[in-house]
Protein backbone atom coordinates (compact mmCIF):
# COMPACT_ATOMS: atom_id res chain seq x y z
CA UNK A 1 0.00 0.00 0.00
CA UNK A 2 1.34 3.22 -1.41
CA UNK A 3 0.13 5.19 2.43
CA UNK A 4 2.87 7.48 4.11
CA UNK A 5 3.54 5.07 7.48
CA UNK A 6 2.89 8.28 9.44
CA UNK A 7 -0.10 7.57 11.26
CA UNK A 8 0.09 9.56 14.78
CA UNK A 9 -3.26 7.68 16.92
CA UNK A 10 -5.84 9.74 18.15
CA UNK A 11 -6.71 7.23 21.01
CA UNK A 12 -9.05 7.42 23.70
CA UNK A 13 -8.93 5.43 26.76
CA UNK A 14 -12.15 3.24 28.00
CA UNK A 15 -13.18 4.04 31.43
CA UNK A 16 -14.60 1.27 33.63
CA UNK A 17 -17.00 1.37 37.19
CA UNK A 18 -16.00 -0.94 39.85
CA UNK A 19 -19.24 -3.40 40.04
CA UNK A 20 -20.22 -3.78 43.36
CA UNK A 21 -18.58 -6.05 45.85
CA UNK A 22 -20.31 -9.31 46.02
CA UNK A 23 -22.77 -10.24 49.10
CA UNK A 24 -21.33 -13.05 51.88
CA UNK A 25 -22.58 -16.43 50.95
CA UNK A 26 -25.42 -16.99 52.71
CA UNK A 27 -26.86 -20.45 55.32
CA UNK A 28 -23.31 -19.99 56.82
CA UNK A 29 -22.38 -19.53 60.41
CA UNK A 30 -20.80 -16.81 61.98
CA UNK A 31 -17.41 -17.68 64.32
CA UNK A 32 -15.30 -15.36 66.38
CA UNK A 33 -12.21 -16.03 68.30
CA UNK A 34 -13.98 -16.11 71.74
CA UNK A 35 -17.14 -18.28 70.24
CA UNK A 36 -17.43 -22.34 69.32
CA UNK A 37 -19.03 -22.81 66.10
CA UNK A 38 -22.50 -22.25 66.07
CA UNK A 39 -24.18 -25.27 64.75
CA UNK A 40 -27.78 -24.37 63.99
CA UNK A 41 -29.05 -22.79 60.90
CA UNK A 42 -28.79 -18.94 60.61
CA UNK A 43 -31.59 -17.52 59.48
CA UNK A 44 -31.06 -14.07 58.64
CA UNK A 45 -27.48 -13.13 56.67
CA UNK A 46 -25.42 -10.55 58.51
CA UNK A 47 -23.41 -7.71 56.92
CA UNK A 48 -20.09 -8.73 55.54
CA UNK A 49 -16.93 -7.14 57.52
CA UNK A 50 -15.56 -4.23 55.05
CA UNK A 51 -12.06 -6.58 55.55
CA UNK A 52 -13.61 -9.07 53.54
CA UNK A 53 -14.99 -7.37 50.67
CA UNK A 54 -14.38 -9.30 47.76
CA UNK A 55 -12.70 -7.92 44.29
CA UNK A 56 -14.80 -6.70 42.11
CA UNK A 57 -14.98 -9.27 39.02
CA UNK A 58 -12.98 -7.68 35.61
CA UNK A 59 -15.94 -5.40 33.52
CA UNK A 60 -17.63 -7.25 30.90
CA UNK A 61 -18.30 -6.27 27.30
CA UNK A 62 -21.59 -4.59 27.01
CA UNK A 63 -24.17 -7.05 26.08
CA UNK A 64 -25.66 -4.13 23.98
CA UNK A 65 -22.67 -4.74 21.39
CA UNK A 66 -22.94 -8.39 21.83
CA UNK A 67 -23.09 -8.75 17.52
CA UNK A 68 -20.22 -7.85 14.86
CA UNK A 69 -22.53 -5.55 13.16
CA UNK A 70 -23.04 -3.64 16.49
CA UNK A 71 -19.61 -3.38 17.22
CA UNK A 72 -18.60 -2.10 13.71
CA UNK A 73 -21.78 0.32 14.40
CA UNK A 74 -19.96 1.73 17.19
CA UNK A 75 -16.93 3.09 15.24
CA UNK A 76 -19.11 3.84 11.98
CA UNK A 77 -17.66 7.16 11.56
CA UNK A 78 -14.04 6.46 12.17
CA UNK A 79 -14.57 3.62 10.01
CA UNK A 80 -15.83 5.61 7.16
CA UNK A 81 -12.61 8.45 7.42
CA UNK A 82 -10.16 6.07 7.36
CA UNK A 83 -11.53 4.05 4.06
CA UNK A 84 -12.02 7.84 2.59
CA UNK A 85 -8.29 8.88 3.75
CA UNK A 86 -7.14 6.06 1.93
CA UNK A 87 -8.94 6.57 -1.01
CA UNK A 88 -7.93 10.01 -1.27
CA UNK A 89 -4.41 9.24 -0.99
CA UNK A 90 -4.41 5.99 -3.06
CA UNK A 91 -6.81 6.41 -6.28
CA UNK A 92 -4.70 9.62 -7.48
CA UNK A 93 -1.21 7.65 -7.74
CA UNK A 94 -3.86 4.93 -9.88
CA UNK A 95 -5.18 7.23 -11.88
CA UNK A 96 -2.33 8.46 -12.85
CA UNK A 97 -0.49 5.24 -13.91
CA UNK A 98 -3.15 2.21 -14.15
CA UNK A 99 -2.47 -1.44 -15.12
CA UNK A 100 -5.14 -4.31 -15.22
CA UNK A 101 -5.36 -6.15 -11.83
CA UNK A 102 -2.32 -8.22 -11.04
CA UNK A 103 -0.40 -9.59 -8.23
CA UNK A 104 2.94 -9.39 -7.69
CA UNK A 105 5.64 -11.20 -5.70
CA UNK A 106 8.21 -8.84 -3.41
CA UNK A 107 9.99 -11.44 -1.33
CA UNK A 108 10.87 -11.24 2.24
CA UNK A 109 13.89 -10.15 3.87
CA UNK A 110 16.40 -11.36 1.31
CA UNK A 111 18.74 -8.89 0.08
CA UNK A 112 16.94 -9.11 -3.34
CA UNK A 113 14.12 -7.76 -2.69
CA UNK A 114 12.70 -3.82 -2.72
CA UNK A 115 13.35 -2.70 0.51
CA UNK A 116 15.00 -5.72 2.47
CA UNK A 117 11.79 -6.45 4.07
CA UNK A 118 11.51 -3.08 6.10
CA UNK A 119 8.40 -2.32 4.38
CA UNK A 120 6.83 -5.88 5.29
CA UNK A 121 6.98 -4.72 9.09
CA UNK A 122 5.90 -1.09 7.87
CA UNK A 123 2.61 -2.99 7.06
CA UNK A 124 2.54 -5.13 10.08
CA UNK A 125 2.69 -2.03 12.00
CA UNK A 126 0.17 -0.14 9.93
CA UNK A 127 -2.45 -2.74 10.73
CA UNK A 128 -2.06 -2.90 14.16
CA UNK A 129 -2.03 0.78 15.09
CA UNK A 130 -5.13 1.34 12.57
CA UNK A 131 -7.14 -1.80 14.62
CA UNK A 132 -5.57 -0.27 18.05
CA UNK A 133 -6.90 3.04 17.35
CA UNK A 134 -10.69 1.60 16.22
CA UNK A 135 -10.08 -0.48 19.23
CA UNK A 136 -9.86 2.19 21.97
CA UNK A 137 -12.60 4.02 19.70
CA UNK A 138 -14.83 1.29 20.07
CA UNK A 139 -14.06 0.48 23.48
CA UNK A 140 -15.57 3.45 24.90
CA UNK A 141 -19.24 2.04 24.06
CA UNK A 142 -17.99 -1.44 24.45
CA UNK A 143 -16.28 -1.89 27.22
CA UNK A 144 -13.64 -3.74 25.91
CA UNK A 145 -12.32 -6.99 25.94
CA UNK A 146 -11.67 -9.82 23.20
CA UNK A 147 -14.59 -9.46 21.38
CA UNK A 148 -13.80 -5.97 20.39
CA UNK A 149 -10.62 -6.73 19.62
CA UNK A 150 -11.40 -9.65 17.55
CA UNK A 151 -13.94 -6.87 15.27
CA UNK A 152 -10.96 -4.30 15.53
CA UNK A 153 -8.61 -6.14 14.24
CA UNK A 154 -10.72 -7.55 10.85
CA UNK A 155 -11.83 -3.69 10.26
CA UNK A 156 -8.24 -2.98 10.25
CA UNK A 157 -7.68 -6.19 7.91
CA UNK A 158 -10.25 -4.65 5.91
CA UNK A 159 -8.86 -1.32 5.25
CA UNK A 160 -5.45 -3.06 5.06
CA UNK A 161 -6.44 -5.51 2.28
CA UNK A 162 -8.67 -2.00 0.60
CA UNK A 163 -5.58 -0.26 -0.01
CA UNK A 164 -3.74 -3.11 -1.30
CA UNK A 165 -6.45 -3.62 -4.21
CA UNK A 166 -4.95 0.08 -5.12
CA UNK A 167 -1.41 -1.38 -5.56
CA UNK A 168 -2.54 -4.34 -7.31
CA UNK A 169 -3.91 -1.30 -10.33
CA UNK A 170 -0.58 0.76 -10.39
CA UNK A 171 1.53 -0.30 -12.49
CA UNK A 172 5.45 -1.26 -11.40
CA UNK A 173 3.13 -2.79 -8.12
CA UNK A 174 0.76 -5.61 -7.66
CA UNK A 175 -1.20 -7.34 -5.24
CA UNK A 176 1.43 -8.81 -2.29
CA UNK A 177 0.49 -11.84 -0.74
CA UNK A 178 3.66 -10.99 1.18
CA UNK A 179 1.93 -7.86 2.18
CA UNK A 180 -1.16 -9.42 3.06
CA UNK A 181 0.56 -12.04 5.57
CA UNK A 182 2.17 -8.99 7.70
CA UNK A 183 -1.12 -7.42 7.63
CA UNK A 184 -2.38 -10.22 9.54
CA UNK A 185 0.44 -10.36 11.65
CA UNK A 186 0.08 -6.91 12.65
CA UNK A 187 -4.00 -7.73 13.54
CA UNK A 188 -3.02 -10.97 14.86
CA UNK A 189 -0.89 -8.87 17.60
CA UNK A 190 -3.49 -6.45 18.35
CA UNK A 191 -5.80 -9.16 19.21
CA UNK A 192 -3.03 -10.77 21.49
CA UNK A 193 -2.37 -7.40 23.27
CA UNK A 194 -5.88 -6.59 24.21
CA UNK A 195 -6.80 -10.34 24.86
CA UNK A 196 -4.37 -12.15 26.96
CA UNK A 197 -4.01 -10.14 30.50
CA UNK A 198 -0.90 -7.95 31.01
CA UNK A 199 0.36 -7.94 27.36
CA UNK A 200 -0.72 -4.54 26.76
CA UNK A 201 1.14 -3.52 29.75
CA UNK A 202 4.50 -5.46 29.24
CA UNK A 203 5.06 -5.27 25.20
CA UNK A 204 4.71 -2.60 22.78
CA UNK A 205 5.06 -2.82 18.38
CA UNK A 206 6.77 0.65 18.08
CA UNK A 207 8.14 3.13 14.67
CA UNK A 208 11.25 4.61 15.29
CA UNK A 209 11.58 7.63 12.62
CA UNK A 210 15.22 8.54 12.70
CA UNK A 211 15.57 11.90 10.89
CA UNK A 212 17.53 12.55 7.79
CA UNK A 213 18.65 15.94 5.43
CA UNK A 214 15.03 16.31 4.87
CA UNK A 215 13.74 15.33 8.46
CA UNK A 216 11.14 12.96 7.21
CA UNK A 217 11.31 11.47 3.75
CA UNK A 218 7.30 10.58 2.98
CA UNK A 219 7.79 8.08 -0.37
CA UNK A 220 11.04 6.44 -1.91
CA UNK A 221 13.73 4.36 -0.54
CA UNK A 222 14.91 6.86 2.28
CA UNK A 223 11.22 6.67 3.44
CA UNK A 224 12.19 3.02 4.32
CA UNK A 225 15.77 3.84 5.79
CA UNK A 226 14.13 6.51 8.77
CA UNK A 227 12.70 3.08 9.97
CA UNK A 228 13.61 1.48 12.77
CA UNK A 229 10.54 -1.07 13.69
CA UNK A 230 10.96 -2.74 17.29
CA UNK A 231 8.92 -4.72 20.24
CA UNK A 232 9.70 -2.88 23.46
CA UNK A 233 9.43 -4.91 26.71
CA UNK A 234 8.83 -2.46 29.46
CA UNK A 235 9.91 -3.17 32.93
CA UNK A 236 6.93 -1.07 34.83
CA UNK A 237 4.83 -4.37 33.25
CA UNK A 238 6.35 -6.94 35.49
CA UNK A 239 5.14 -7.08 39.12
CA UNK A 240 9.18 -7.98 39.79
CA UNK A 241 10.26 -4.48 38.55
CA UNK A 242 7.58 -2.60 38.91
CA UNK A 243 8.45 -0.65 42.19
CA UNK A 244 12.13 -0.71 41.09
CA UNK A 245 14.23 1.65 39.34
CA UNK A 246 14.03 -0.85 35.84
CA UNK A 247 9.90 0.28 35.82
CA UNK A 248 12.24 3.06 33.88
CA UNK A 249 13.63 1.24 31.06
CA UNK A 250 12.88 -1.33 28.47
CA UNK A 251 14.33 -3.90 26.34
CA UNK A 252 14.41 -3.57 22.25
CA UNK A 253 14.61 -6.05 19.87
CA UNK A 254 13.98 -4.84 15.81
CA UNK A 255 15.32 -4.51 12.43
CA UNK A 256 16.38 -2.09 10.19
CA UNK A 257 17.81 -2.11 6.68
CA UNK A 258 19.68 0.84 4.06
CA UNK A 259 21.43 1.55 1.06
CA UNK A 260 18.51 -0.11 -1.02
CA UNK A 261 18.42 2.10 -3.74
CA UNK A 262 18.41 1.13 -7.23
CA UNK A 263 21.74 3.91 -7.44
CA UNK A 264 23.35 1.62 -5.26
CA UNK A 265 22.69 -1.91 -6.14
CA UNK A 266 24.16 -0.78 -9.63
CA UNK A 267 27.31 0.09 -8.15
CA UNK A 268 27.29 -2.92 -6.26
CA UNK A 269 26.41 -2.06 -3.24
CA UNK A 270 24.39 -4.33 -1.68
CA UNK A 271 21.14 -3.58 1.00
CA UNK A 272 22.78 -3.56 4.99
CA UNK A 273 20.25 -5.77 7.34
CA UNK A 274 20.40 -4.65 10.80
CA UNK A 275 18.61 -6.87 13.34
CA UNK A 276 19.15 -4.86 16.66
CA UNK A 277 18.46 -4.86 20.18
CA UNK A 278 18.99 -2.06 23.04
CA UNK A 279 18.12 -0.85 26.54
CA UNK A 280 15.81 2.46 25.86
CA UNK A 281 13.99 4.98 28.34
CA UNK A 282 10.16 4.42 29.15
CA UNK A 283 9.09 8.30 28.88
CA UNK A 284 5.66 6.97 29.79
CA UNK A 285 6.62 6.19 33.18
CA UNK A 286 9.12 9.17 33.14
CA UNK A 287 6.79 11.68 32.38
CA UNK A 288 3.35 11.03 32.17
CA UNK A 289 2.24 8.10 35.38
CA UNK A 290 -0.33 9.59 37.44
CA UNK A 291 -1.27 12.03 34.84
CA UNK A 292 -5.16 12.74 33.73
CA UNK A 293 -6.52 14.43 31.02
CA UNK A 294 -6.76 14.00 27.28
CA UNK A 295 -3.16 15.54 26.61
CA UNK A 296 -1.69 12.94 28.63
CA UNK A 297 -3.97 9.81 27.29
CA UNK A 298 -3.22 10.91 23.89
CA UNK A 299 0.55 11.15 25.07
CA UNK A 300 0.43 7.42 26.46
CA UNK A 301 -1.22 6.32 23.31
CA UNK A 302 1.17 8.10 21.50
CA UNK A 303 4.28 6.58 23.02
CA UNK A 304 2.74 2.71 22.86
CA UNK A 305 3.27 3.17 18.68
CA UNK A 306 6.06 5.57 18.33
CA UNK A 307 9.67 5.70 19.80
CA UNK A 308 11.08 9.15 20.00
CA UNK A 309 14.37 8.42 18.51
CA UNK A 310 17.64 9.40 20.82
CA UNK A 311 16.20 7.75 23.83
CA UNK A 312 17.56 4.31 23.36
CA UNK A 313 20.79 2.81 22.85
CA UNK A 314 20.79 0.03 20.15
CA UNK A 315 23.73 -2.36 19.04
CA UNK A 316 23.41 -4.49 15.54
Amino acid sequence: MRVGNWAFPTAVCALFGLAPARAAPSGLPVVTETQAPVLTPVTSEPPLPPAYTLPSPAPAESRRYDSFGRRVGAVKWELGGLAAALTLTNLPVVVRDPQPFRFKGEGWFGRDTPNAGVDKLAHAWNTYVISDILYRRMARKTGGGPKSARTAAVLGLGLQTYGELFDSFHRGSGFSMEDMAFNLAGAGFGVMRHSVPGIDEKVDFRLMIVPNKDVITFRGKEHFEQQWFLLAVKGSGFEATRRTPLRLFEFHVGYHAYRTSREERDRGIGPVRKPFIGVGLNLSELFLKGKKGSAAEIGRAALDYLQVPYTAAHVD
